[in-house]
C-alpha cells in the first residue's frame, strides 16, 4: 500500500509560492484539486499527515489543516478516523477531464464561409500583452499597480460580500441594474461633465465597447452612414462596419473634427469631443454649437463617446450631451482611465425611450452586467473613494504629461506633439519619411513601447509617421529614459544630460 509520506509521490504535486497572488492554503487546495481531477490521487492512496505536508512546504500545520477542511466540505477528500485523508470516490466516479483533440480529429468546417459577419478581417488590436515587463511600457488604457486603489477595493467588495448586500445582487435582475450604482453614476459621476440624468436614463454596460456595439445593434443597419473623426478610435469604426453601417471619414484639426466637412445625409455622428482620439484636441466650443446645430438641421444622431474624461482638466468642457436640447446626443461613459481598464464597466445616458430598448436588447445579449461587480463600484463611489482616485491620477498624470513633453522637446526636437490640457496619452507626428511601425519594432527591442498610428486612421493599412504615447502606465522617473532609449531607436543620439 502506498505511504502517505513518500516524497516520490508527493514532490511533482504541490508548487507553493510566496510570490503567486494566492493565499498558501489556496494554494494547497488548488494543487490537490488539480490532482484529484487529473486523476493523479488514487482513492487508496493517504494523503500526507497535515504535519508531514506542513513541513514539506514550509508553512504552518495550521494552514494545511484548513486546506484539507475545506477540500472534506467540498466533497474532494474523506476523513477516515486514524487513517487519515484519502480523495472521495465519488468524484472518480465522474469522467475525467476531456483531453485534447488529435489533428487528425480536427472539425473540418469552414467557419469563415459559414458566418454572417466579418469580425476576423475587422483591424486587429494593439500587440501590447506584455507590456507589463517592459521597462518603459509607453501604452494607452492600461493601468498603473502602484496607483491603484488596492485597500480600498479590498474593503468594496467584502463589502459587497456581506450577507444582507448578496441578497441584493445574486438574484437574476433580468435587465435591470444595481439602483445604487445608477444613483452613484447620476450623482457624482455624470455632474461633473454637465449631465443632469433621471435613472430611466441610464443603462449599465460592459465598459465603452459593449455601448457601442449595442447602439450600433440596435440603430443601424447595412446602408447607414456613420460621420467618423479620421484620425479616429479604430474600434468604433469596426464595430459600425460590422452592423453594416458605411463610414465617411472628416478630417480632424486644432479645434477637433471640422463640422463643416460632415455629410449632411449621414445619419450619425460619432465624435469623442472631450479629446479627440487620438490627438486629444478637445472639441472647440463653436464647433460644438455648430455640430448641434448640424445634426437638429439634418436629423442626425450624435454619439458621443466621453474619451478620456474622467480625470480633472485644467480647464474642463462640458459634454455635448449637457447642450443638448433635442434629446439626439447619446453620451456613453466608462471608469476603465480611473478604476480599471479590467473591470469592463461603462454606462450610456440617453433618452428614456432609446434606455428602455437597449434594456430590451441587452436583456437577450447578456441580460445585465455582473451584479457583484455593479455593487462594488456602487460602494467604491459611494464612499468617496472614486473622488479621492481621480484627483490622486490627476496629479500624478499631469506630472507624467509635463515631463514626456519635455524629454520630447529635449531628445525628439523634431517630432511634433498635439499636448493638450488633461488625458492620458500625447499623439506625435514624426518628420516626413517616418515609419512609425518600424520605429516601434526598433523601440521595443529596447524594451520601449510605443503605439504607431496608423490603425487610427481610415486606410490604415498604410505605415504613417504618427504615433501615440501613453502615460497612465509609465512611473515618471522612466519617462526622460525612455524617451531617451527612443530617440536612441529612431537613429538620433541623445544630447548630453
Amino acid at each position: 500500500m502506498p505511504q502517505r509520506n513518500d516524497t516520490a509521490i508527493w514532490s511533482g504535486l504541490f508548487r507553493i509560492s510566496a510570490e503567486s497572488g494566492q493565499t498558501l492554503q489556496a494554494q494547497i487546495r488548488q494543487a490537490i484539486v488539480a490532482a484529484i481531477l487529473d486523476r493523479q490521487i488514487a482513492a487508496s492512496m493517504p494523503l500526507p499527515s497535515c504535519r508531514i505536508l506542513a513541513e514539506k512546504l514550509g508553512v504552518a500545520r495550521g494552514t494545511v489543516v484548513l486546506a484539507f477542511q475545506q477540500l472534506v466540505d467540498q466533497g474532494f477528500l474523506v476523513a477516515r478516523e486514524r487513517r487519515g485523508h484519502f480523495v472521495n470516490p465519488e468524484v472518480l466516479a465522474t469522467p475525467a477531464k476531456p483531453q485534447q483533440k488529435a489533428p487528425d480529429q480536427a472539425n473540418d468546417i469552414d467557419w469563415k464561409a459559414r458566418r454572417k459577419i466579418a469580425a476576423s478581417d475587422m483591424p486587429p488590436p494593439a500587440k501590447l500583452e506584455n507590456w507589463i515587463k517592459s521597462s518603459y511600457p509607453f501604452v494607452y488604457g492600461q493601468f498603473d499597480p502602484t496607483l491603484f486603489p488596492t485597500a480600498e477595493w479590498r474593503e468594496c467588495n467584502r463589502m459587497a460580500l456581506a450577507v444582507l448586500e448578496i441578497r441584493n445582487w445574486a438574484a437574476d435582475m433580468v435587465d435591470r441594474d444595481d439602483p445604487l450604482l445608477i444613483e452613484q453614476i447620476q450623482a457624482r459621476l455624470l455632474p461633473r461633465r454637465g449631465i443632469f440624468a433621471n435613472p430611466d436614463e441610464i443603462i449599465v454596460t460592459l465598459g465603452a465597447q459593449n455601448a457601442l456595439y449595442m447602439l450600433a445593434s440596435l440603430l443601424m443597419s447595412k446602408g447607414s452612414k456613420v460621420a467618423m473623426e479620421d484620425p479616429g478610435y479604430p474600434d468604433a469604426r469596426s464595430i459600425f462596419r460590422l452592423a453594416g453601417a458605411d463610414i465617411e471619414p472628416v478630417p480632424v484639426d486644432q479645434q477637433g473634427i471640422v463640422t463643416s466637412a460632415i455629410p449632411s445625409d449621414a445619419g450619425f455622428v460619432f465624435v469623442t469631443p472631450s479629446h479627440q482620439c487620438p490627438t486629444m484636441v478637445p472639441l472647440s466650443a463653436e464647433r460644438r454649437q455648430d455640430l448641434l446645430a448640424r445634426a437638429t438641421r439634418n436629423n442626425q444622431i450624435i454619439i458621443e463617446d466621453g474619451y478620456d474624461s474622467q480625470l480633472l482638466d485644467e480647464a474642463p468642457q462640458q459634454a455635448l450631451k449637457s447642450l443638448d436640447r433635442s434629446g439626439r446626443v447619446v453620451y456613453v461613459g466608462s471608469m476603465s482611465k480611473t478604476l480599471a481598464p479590467g473591470l469592463r464597466l461603462g454606462y450610456i445616458v440617453a433618452s428614456a425611450d432609446l434606455i428602455a430598448e437597449l434594456r430590451a436588447l441587452r436583456r437577450f445579449m447578456l441580460r445585465h452586467p455582473p451584479a457583484n461587480n455593479q455593487r462594488a463600484v456602487a460602494l467604491f463611489l459611494s464612499l468617496g473613494h472614486h473622488e479621492a482616485l481621480v484627483r490622486r491620477l490627476s496629479t500624478a498624470f499631469t506630472e507624467r504629461r509635463k515631463r514626456l513633453v519635455q524629454a520630447i522637446s529635449a531628445f525628439l526636437p523634431d517630432w511634433q506633439s498635439t499636448d493638450s490640457a488633461g488625458g492620458t496619452s500625447l499623439w506625435l507626428e514624426g518628420p516626413r519619411g517616418t515609419d512609425s511601425r518600424g520605429l516601434a519594432a526598433a523601440a521595443a527591442a529596447r524594451s520601449v513601447i510605443i503605439e504607431p498610428g496608423e490603425r487610427f486612421f481610415e486606410h490604415g493599412d498604410k505605415p504613417t509617421r504618427f504615433m501615440r504615447l501613453g502615460i497612465s502606465s509609465i512611473a515618471l522617473q522612466h519617462i526622460e529614459p525612455g524617451i531617451r532609449e527612443l530617440a536612441t531607436a529612431a537613429g538620433r543620439r541623445p544630447a548630453a544630460a
